[in-house]
């Protein structure tokens, strides 16, 4: 201290804390001087000494004043010491520094003239000091003040221009600082930090492409800042490394991946879009090294697909087909299981194009790398099979391929066909509204009779009895009509002749039990007319109920149709086909005479021709009339239409009909046992709500009930009088 009031003159020390600028100016210029006459002089002991006390007395003074002055004098005596200077920074630097963070403005934009004049001095020298300068810069970009932004803007190019032309800026000391900063919000800071990666990446001998995973999500961020020109900044300093990177034979793609795949979730459009357009572009670049994070990637882009942005749908279609033609090995990190999650998670998707994508990439898996989803099937099954309920048939019918693909070994057809027969069962509303497309297409996929046959055995050791009768209905009408079942319906038309065909047919027959309507189908599908007429004649009074008569009326619209062309031709000979009259009869006296169905079946019966036919097997009173009597040849048993057997057994072609008939007879006395049980119990229940309503029943006892039916007796009519 007195060796520097020794050399500072006092009315110098007095000036340089004077309120007025123009007094502490001049000061200023009498300390450069005497600073400059002691390096001349190699006096450093006494230049330290002023320093010191520039420093201590004046820049950490509680006087706004003092501080002032203090700052202009240590700028003064760098340029004082010219090029000696570089020895004295580590005294100079520090209180200059730490003014930046000073209460009082003017202070603060003293230290940004201070330090930017002691900048043009040194030059490179301060480089040592950068970070610290960079971190005050950053904050005083977003000072409260106009005139200190504008001194920081100030400091800030200069600092740049020293940098660009330093060969002692360190990059990896600088990067972590640079970081930590990214994510701050204020616009200036933005400004700011994106100004400084712009300038670092221009430089040749600054590697920051090679650190750009380290700020990349914090530049992603800026995309969506409310200021427009921080957006362009940001976008324009990404779309100059996305170059970078395309021209750069080495990337770290992995890191900046994981990045993007974030960031394509984005609710901001702009960033959602320039990500996924980075992610297009390492899809194509990257190689094996994005193998690992495929299924990441895969996240990201599925949801795209489905944007309702149209650029972003685009971009991510194509990025999407760019991956799926990628084939990587599982050895090289490819990992399925991951794939198959992602995919599977996308299934649930609320947008129909992102759950179509998922199901094309489950079927590429499993054309690629079978044993590896198959390994993994447990947990993609439950969903693949809800998404048979999908509302868009598109999804279904892909859903319905993945299956197939799935059920190609008999293990796993099995239990395709057990699962869906299951979730038939606990949801009716899927077997009603996409039964016959499940079904359709699983026969043209997986071959019909394979198909019929599984689902027949499962049917057949059905417990709950409803569901087993309306799904052997739902399969008797999709076999009746649907186009893709044609082969069977041929083959089971064989069933007299066949070995193949009597083998389907028992197979089917032994679940058709459950249904008297799709029992006497498959018969008039199969020409066992014979049998069809006997099973009518089994039926009994509980069997004609309002489901079989519904049943029976779409039966007769079947009739009708091509499906049947054949067996409307048999009517022309009816002495051949004498069975198949007997059950069409039987089936129209169990019509009401009132119904459509009556009528209709009634008027093709007086087709038939009315005459007879050679051996007078035959005979008709007039058209439309019942049977006059049916002859027998030579005493023997007539088998089947046309065919005369002495197998009094009625067997046909190995066919024990007498053995089925009693398995149909006995599963649907199983069905009547079942309706018993549940009217019992629904009037128990009602029952029970009488019991609980005492007051009512007293008031019904009392008055007579003129909504009950009458008497069975009163009310007995002839068939023909019954009405749908």
């Amino acid at each position: 201290m007195a060796d520097a009031l020794s050399v500072v003159p006092a009315a110098v020390l007095r000036n340089l804390s004077d309120k007025l600028y123009e007094k502490r100016k001049n000061a200023a210029l009498e300390v450069e001087g005497i600073v400059k006459q002691l390096a001349m002089a190699g006096d450093h002991d006494k230049i330290t000494a002023v320093i010191n006390l520039l420093t201590n007395e004046y820049t950490y003074s509680p006087q706004a004043n003092h501080r002032k002055g203090g700052l202009i004098g240590l700028a003064a005596a760098t340029v004082g010491l010219t090029s000696e200077a570089a020895q004295h920074l580590d005294q100079i630097v520090p209180p200059v520094l730490n003014s930046f963070a000073d209460q009082d403005s003017r202070v603060r934009y003293y230290a940004c003239e201070a330090l930017y004049n002691i900048a043009k001095v040194v030059r490179g020298d301060f480089i040592v000091f950068f970070n610290q300068i960079f971190d005050a810069l950053c904050k005083l970009s977003a000072d409260s003040d106009a005139n200190v932004q504008s001194a920081a803007h100030l400091l800030d190019r200069l600092v740049k221009d020293i940098v660009t032309e330093s060969d002692q800026f360190s990059i990896e000391e600088f990067i972590p600082l640079l970081r930590e900063r990214m994510n701050v919000l204020n616009p200036y800071v933005r400004q700011f930090l994106v100004g400084w990666i712009t300038v670092l990446d221009s430089v040749p001998d600054i590697d920051m492409l090679g650190f750009l995973p380290d700020f990349l999500d914090g530049l992603f961020n800026m995309l969506s800042d409310s200021s427009h020109e921080i957006r362009q900044q940001a976008d324009s300093a990404l779309s100059e490394f996305l170059q970078e990177i395309k021209n750069s034979p080495s990337v770290d793609y992995g890191r900046m991946a994981e990045i993007l795949v974030q960031r394509a979730a984005s609710p901001d459009e702009f960033t959602r879009l320039t990500a996924i357009t980075w992610i297009n572009e390492f899809v194509k670049l990257g190689g094996d090294q994005l193998v690992p994070h495929y299924a990441d990637i895969l996240g990201a882009i599925l949801p795209c697909i489905s944007d309702k942005e149209e650029k972003i749908r685009v971009v991510a279609r194509e990025t999407n087909e760019e991956l799926r033609g990628i084939q990587a090995a599982p050895g090289v990190g490819f990992d399925v299981g991951a794939i198959l999650f992602v995919a599977r998670r996308h299934l649930s998707s609320e947008w129909e194009a992102t759950r179509i994508e998922a199901l094309h990439w489950i079927s590429t898996l499993l054309n690629r790398h079978r044993e590896g989803v198959l390994s993994f099937l447990s947990d993609v099954f439950e969903t693949l099979l809800k998404a048979l309920s999908d509302p868009s048939d598109e999804v279904v019918l892909l859903v319905l391929e993945v299956h197939a693909r799935i059920a190609e070994d008999e293990k796993h057809f099995h239990q395709l066909i057990v699962y869906l027969v299951q979730n038939f069962r606990d949801d009716n509303s899927l077997l009603e509204k996409r039964g016959a497309l499940i079904i359709r297409r699983l026969c043209v996929l997986l071959d019909a009779e394979r198909v019929y046959r599984k689902l027949s055995t499962i049917l057949q050791g059905e417990p709950e009895l409803d569901f087993a009768s309306i799904m052997v209905q739902a399969l008797n009408l999709i076999l009746l009509t649907s186009s893709e079942l044609a082969n069977l319906r041929n083959l089971l038309k064989k069933t007299l002749f066949d070995d193949a065909a009597k083998d389907l047919f028992l197979s089917l027959y032994a679940s058709w039990c459950h249904s008297p309507m799709a029992i006497i189908s498959l018969c008039l599908l199969a020409q066992t007319y014979h049998h069809a007429s006997t099973v009518i004649q089994a039926l009994v009074e509980e069997d004609i109920n309002v489901k079989f008569l519904v049943q029976l009326d779409k039966l007769i619209h079947l009739l009708e149709t091509p499906t049947f062309a054949y067996l409307r031709l048999q009517l022309l000979e009816p002495g051949r086909y004498i069975w198949l009259l007997k059950a069409l009869y039987g089936l129209l006296m169990l019509l009401p005479q009132q119904s459509v169905a009556f009528k209709i079946l009634r008027t093709r019966l007086k087709t038939v021709p009315p005459y007879s036919f050679s051996g007078e097997q035959f005979k008709r009173r007039s058209p439309g009339n019942a049977f006059t009597e049916v002859n027998h040849v030579d005493g023997s048993q007539i088998a089947e239409d046309g065919d005369v057997s002495v197998d009094t057994r009625n067997a046909h072609n190995g066919i024990n009909f007498i053995s089925v008939l009693k398995d149909f007879t006995r599963v649907q006395e199983q069905h009547r046992a079942h309706s018993k049980t549940q009217s019992q119990i629904r009037c128990s229940a009602s029952s029970s709500k009488d019991i609980q309503r005492p007051e009512e029943a007293n008031r019904a006892l009392a008055a007579p009930d003129t909504s009950r039916p009458p008497s069975r007796t009163a009310s007995r009519r002839s068939p023909g009088q019954l009405q749908l």
